[in-house]
């Protein structure tokens, strides 16, 4: 069976959507980042980068998100667009890698800074929010005359989109939903499938660490722990 590795957060709630969309098979297997389990051997032996997602498929691992996706979607020849076509698939894989490489980083910075950094910085602030609010609106303007992301049909782009998507008010503030309308339709319609509600409610199986201590920043952030011992 398909082992699935994971927390609750976007890039593994990608990988849990097509999976539960999917019907496959999978045994959830939790990583709480606030213990500092991504750098246990037995992990970094799957992701030498120390982060979920990973999935063990057939006695390999696949890591990354975009590449789970890809990889799930490819063998199982599901959630691709319909008329699988080179330039069909050359603008599934545009935005798919817009999510992969600017609106998850952005995002991602946007709320360290704004949530997690010891100390303010209003540059690195501004810098990011900027950035993960273009990002954001970037896709609202692709989805103002369309229910999907890419060829008219629900894809891994649309998974990809929604697992950030929803979290835009931790992102950028209480609100905000109000510049993307169209944004906030997409992430409502996806919400709603049942496959996405039980996306959700995988982490209630399992306990995470929820409070942001000393020792849970330095696991989450490790170099606080190389400016501790000097480095």
């Amino acid at each position: 069976m398909l082992k699935f590795y994971f927390n609750p957060t976007p890039n593994p709630m990608k990988v849990a959507l097509f999976l539960e969309e999917a019907a496959i098979p999978f045994e959830a297997v939790p990583i709480d980042v606030r213990l500092g389990q991504q750098f246990a051997p037995e992990f970094l032996a799957l992701n030498p980068n120390g982060k979920v997602p990973v999935i063990v498929d057939g006695g390999h691992a696949v890591f990354d998100s975009t590449a789970i996706l890809l990889y799930l979607a490819d063998k199982t020849g599901k959630f691709l667009p319909p008329n699988n076509t080179w330039a069909a698939r050359g603008e599934m894989l545009s935005w798919l890698e817009f999510v992969g490489t600017g609106v998850g980083p952005f995002a991602g910075q946007a709320v360290h800074f704004r949530h997690y950094a010891p100390e303010k910085v209003p540059y690195a602030e501004q810098r990011y929010f900027f950035e993960a609010e273009r990002h954001f609106r970037i896709l609202d303007d692709r989805l103002k005359n369309r229910r999907h992301m890419v060829s008219y049909a629900y894809t891994i782009v649309d998974m990809a989109v929604w697992a950030w998507s929803r979290n835009v008010e931790r992102v950028l503030g209480e609100g905000a939903w109000e510049k993307f309308p169209y944004l906030k339709r997409h992430c409502d319609e996806i919400e709603k499938r049942p496959a996405a509600q039980r996306a959700l409610a995988l982490k209630d199986g399992f306990t995470f660490v929820t409070e942001t201590d000393d020792e849970a920043r330095r696991h989450m952030f490790r170099h606080l722990g190389r400016e501790n011992a000097g480095v």
